[in-house]
């Protein structure tokens, strides 16, 4: 007789992309976590259509969680529709606003341009669409073979994530499980989010592992280390070039400046531009204050003092692609100093490409990483080589790097080791095991170390495994 519930993966198991994770309650029965899409050296596998094709079973699942709205999260929900999914896509309500503007992004890249087909697939993502509220659990079935309930809490990592913890019951066995899945956690002190709270108890921990072999700045270095870049990007007459995602780190890094450029003395930095230059991008922001119901209260704080840190008299966004190119080729060329935000967080294409081509070869610029690079991207191959005079392709040239490079770890919307641990410690009831996922195998083996160490020390037995660890679960 077969063992329930089961774990599998359908990406994000040994990488740190394409997140896909099922638990299967019976061999009828499932629930799938995220259906992302596979970036860098996590695509390189498989051809470009072949890699977001979902050839996993989708009769069998009862409901797909989302725990956020990143493209490696849910990049493939319309291959999911299109394998035949019919069931509901459950989420939070501010990522229910958001997710239709990612994946209308991403079917015009993956798909069509069509607009009529667009919007066709919209109407039916927006009809599967079940808006849930944080704390509150969710009944998904209840008859007499199970009872699956959901519950989604804040994760801290983009404005509307959650961790999903989920309560399984085989009526016929007596057998209850709950399993957490803990999707992206966000580090503490993020600007606009609050920080995740661990749940009370989990018998099974799934659980991300990015930066499990890290540890972040703390946010007063890194907002230092962050204005002495632009600092020397004015002192130089150069340009501070920051690939980011469009949702999530982007806004964060507005209300970050909103906040340097508040407090500076210097009427340089009060002079300064900053440039939003994607179209998504502004999309997002406008959804992200209209979603201030959402925000922690340190941001609540500077909107009763009359700040707008989302939409302040510095900030500039660049909507066609004409201007964008005028103010590529404006900035490569003057002593103006200003800052760049522009997508994509790990320059896999997007606007930024055009910018990193121009300047990198110029010393007077900097390029500035506060996100993760994934091996195999761009981002990473100029993280890594910038620092030591070296090139990177882009768009098929070879571009040498000479621009200043430097790395913000503690922007990062990711919890560092440290997080991560601390998101077991605070367990009530701590997990029997712990299943890593979403990370390089570096990582995962630094972050198993760490959490024996201290589940061996408190006198706590938690198994920790991981693809690659003889543990029967599948990828």
């Amino acid at each position: 007789m077969d063992d329930y519930p089961q774990l599998l993966h359908h990406g994000g198991a040994n990488g740190v992309t394409g997140s896909c994770h099922r638990l299967q309650i019976a061999a009828d029965r499932a629930l799938l976590v995220d259906c992302g899409l596979f970036q860098g050296q996590d695509a390189d596998r498989l051809d470009s259509l072949e890699q977001h094709r979902v050839t996993f079973p989708v009769d069998d699942l009862l409901a797909l969680a989302v725990t956020h709205v990143h493209i490696d999260h849910i990049g493939r929900l319309p291959y999911l529709l299109a394998a035949g999914y019919k069931g509901p896509i459950l989420c939070t309500v501010p990522s229910a606003r958001l997710l239709p503007l990612v994946i209308e992004d991403a079917l015009k890249i993956g798909f069509t341009r069509d607009r009529a087909l667009i919007e066709r697939f919209l109407d039916e993502v927006e009809h599967r669409l079940v808006a849930l509220p944080y704390k509150r659990w969710h009944t998904v079935l209840d008859d007499e073979r199970h009872r699956l309930r959901v519950k989604l809490q804040r994760a801290g990592h983009i404005l509307g994530s959650a961790y999903v913890e989920v309560d399984s019951l085989d009526k016929a066995s007596g057998r209850a499980q709950r399993t957490v899945f803990s999707g992206d956690l966000g580090a503490p002190y993020a600007p606009l989010l609050p920080a995740p709270r661990s749940p009370y108890r989990a018998d099974t921990l799934v659980l991300e592992s990015t930066y499990g072999d890290r540890r972040h700045e703390d946010r007063r270095h890194r907002r230092e280390r962050l204005k002495a870049a632009i600092d020397r990007a004015l002192e130089n007459g150069g340009t501070v070039i920051v690939p980011a995602f469009s949702i999530g780190r982007t806004q964060e890094l507005l209300y970050e400046l909103e906040g340097l450029i508040h407090c500076a003395r210097d009427a340089r930095w009060r002079e300064l531009e900053i440039v939003v230059d994607s179209p998504l991008a502004a999309r997002f922001t406008q959804v992200y204050r209209e979603l201030k119901p959402w925000w922690d209260a340190e941001a609540h704080r500077r909107l009763r003092s009359g700040r707008h840190p989302l939409s302040f008299d510095n900030l500039y966004t660049v909507e066609s692609h004409e201007a964008h190119e005028r103010i590529v080729d404006y900035l490569a060329r003057t002593h103006r100093p200003a800052v760049v935000i522009a997508a994509s967080g790990m320059a896999t294409g997007g606007r930024v490409v055009n910018y990193l081509k121009r300047m990198l070869p110029d010393e007077r610029h900097a390029v500035v990483f506060i996100g993760y690079q994934g091996a195999g991207t761009p981002g990473r191959d100029i993280q890594r080589y910038g620092p030591q005079g070296g090139w990177v392709e882009l768009d098929g040239e070879r571009i040498d790097i000479r621009a200043r490079i430097d790395t913000v770890s503690g922007y990062s919307a990711h919890a560092d080791q440290r997080d991560l641990l601390h998101f077991i410690q605070r367990m009530r009831q701590p997990p029997h095991h712990v299943r890593l996922v979403h990370g390089e195998p570096a990582a995962q083996a630094a972050l198993t170390a760490a959490i024996e160490a201290w589940a061996n020390a408190k006198g706590h037995v938690i198994r920790v495994t991981h693809c690659g660890s003889s543990t029967g679960n599948q990828q």
